[in-house]
């Protein structure tokens, strides 16, 4: 049986409004995780809020606040003394930092760097100069560096010095005299090395980096390809302004994932619930606007075989099957090919290779799904429209025939579409559901009403 995740939540709640001492409350939260602390606060009312404020320490105030979203931070920022926000600030990730403080109000946003500690200041006014989409705007500068003259043993009392300060330990990085990355050390390495062994042979000198200004979209990939918990960050004199964590990386792939689902439902970002009615139109709107166009030419497009509706009626009733088929199998070979693109290797013959599957699967069931709309179709016109047994199933060879060829061509263009994007470094994501969709319904209907009209009208010269 699937063990779930244990929820504390009212574990917190009773300790929190229990009338124990100030200092056995606070030791029996230090038993709960910082993450469980952070969920709890949204129940808590500003009171029991202000009485936490009062009672846990600066660090462990700090450590709840890493868990806690940026706006939620902000808003329990203002519920405090403007010392005691800076002092936690202070002992934040800086880039968690650097997210909180852009939520809060300016006016006590200034108030609040003045008076962070110095070298806080200077950090959080670095990551701050990035833009929000290059890499070194998502860095944090809680890491341990040593310098690689050192020996192991003025390394290890390095790391000690540096420790207090910093909770990144698992990675030492190394640079030179002049501040260049140089590598970095495994803890453990360091830890089992002699002391009289050379702290060169334990660095690692091809530990993978970025650039602080690259760009987010660019890096990503590669970033996900390690599993180091941290990596280093420089600047373009090959200087050490910082890492990029674990925690950030998932964060990163997160917001990214997020931004690709949004693209995929045809919005320019990410919408949340607290979302101003304006920003969301802002979202929607662009790609509102193309689609019109689009569904404008489809309905041109309808207009054109006039003749066909006229004289067949009949054929408007089963218009919205051959559209949907068209619209669901498109999408569902976009949502394939974007997974697949993921993947920066692949090869023109892999992609080609794609292609070929999902036309292959569109073919086959197209082929089955028109078929069961011929005999289906055909049995449904002949005993409840009244129409005799050849014209029934003309008109249902025409729809399974129709169905089959979009459903074809849907695969392909759910599939090319995206393919063709990421070839002139466009983001394949862009290629969304409600985009891909009515260029299917396009197809869709000069592929249906076009059989029609031949088959039907030119060849078999039916009337309604």
């Amino acid at each position: 049986m699937e063990k779930r995740v244990q929820d504390y939540s009212k574990e917190i709640l009773k300790i929190i409004r229990s009338n124990t001492s100030p200092a056995v409350m606070a030791a029996r939260l230090q038993d709960y995780h910082e993450n469980d602390l952070a969920d709890v606060l949204p129940v808590l009312t500003v009171q029991e809020r202000y009485k936490l404020y009062r009672i846990l320490d600066t660090d462990m105030l700090s450590d709840i606040f890493e868990y806690t979203g940026e706006e939620n931070a902000a808003e329990y920022l203002n519920e405090m003394d403007v010392k005691k926000a800076a002092a936690i600030l202070s002992r934040m990730e800086t880039d968690a930092l650097a997210d909180v403080l852009n939520k809060v109000e300016k006016t006590k946003k200034k108030i609040l760097i003045d008076l962070l500690e110095p070298e806080v200041r200077r950090d959080v006014e670095m990551i701050a100069s990035f833009d929000e989409d290059e890499i070194g705007s998502r860095m944090t500068t809680n890491y341990i560096v040593i310098t690689d003259k050192l020996t192991v043993k003025q390394a290890m009392s390095s790391l000690i010095e540096q420790a207090a300060k910093n909770d990144n330990i698992s990675t030492i990085f190394v640079v030179t005299e002049q501040q260049k990355f140089y590598g970095a050390i495994n803890l453990k390495e360091l830890i089992i090395a002699r002391r009289d062994d050379l702290l060169e042979n334990l660095v690692v000198t091809s530990y993978p980096y970025v650039y602080a200004e690259e760009s987010i979209d660019d890096c990503i990939e590669e970033l996900k390809d390690y599993s180091e918990d941290s990596i280093p960050v420089l600047d373009n004199d090959n200087q050490l302004l910082g890492v990029i964590t674990s925690a950030s990386i998932i964060d990163l792939v997160d917001d990214e994932m997020g931004d690709d689902y949004a693209k995929l439902a045809g919005l320019t970002a990410e919408e949340d619930l607290k979302e101003p009615l304006k920003e969301s139109m802002k979202k929607r709107m662009p790609w509102l606007i193309i689609l019109l166009g689009l569904g404008m030419v489809v309905s041109s497009v309808v207009g054109i075989f006039e003749k066909v509706v006229t004289v067949l009626p009949i054929i408007m009733c089963f218009q919205s099957l051959i559209l949907d088929m068209a619209g669901n199998v498109g999408t569902q070979s976009l949502a394939v090919t974007i997974r697949v693109l993921m993947d920066e290797s692949l090869t023109g013959k892999q992609k080609l290779e794609l292609v070929w599957k999902e036309m292959r699967i569109g073919l086959c069931n197209g082929s089955l799904l028109g078929f069961l709309s011929f005999i289906l179709i055909g049995l449904y016109i002949y005993l409840f429209k009244g129409k005799t047994l050849l014209f029934s199933y003309a008109v249902s060879g025409c729809i399974g025939v129709a169905l089959l060829l979009a459903m074809l061509i849907s695969s392909a263009v759910g599939t090319c579409i995206p393919l063709f994007f990421k070839k002139i470094n466009i983001d394949p994501a862009v290629a969304s559901g409600p985009l891909i969709t009515t260029i299917n319904d396009l197809v869709a209907v000069i592929t249906y009403y076009g059989l029609s009209w031949l088959f039907l009208l030119e060849i078999l010269q039916f009337a309604g």
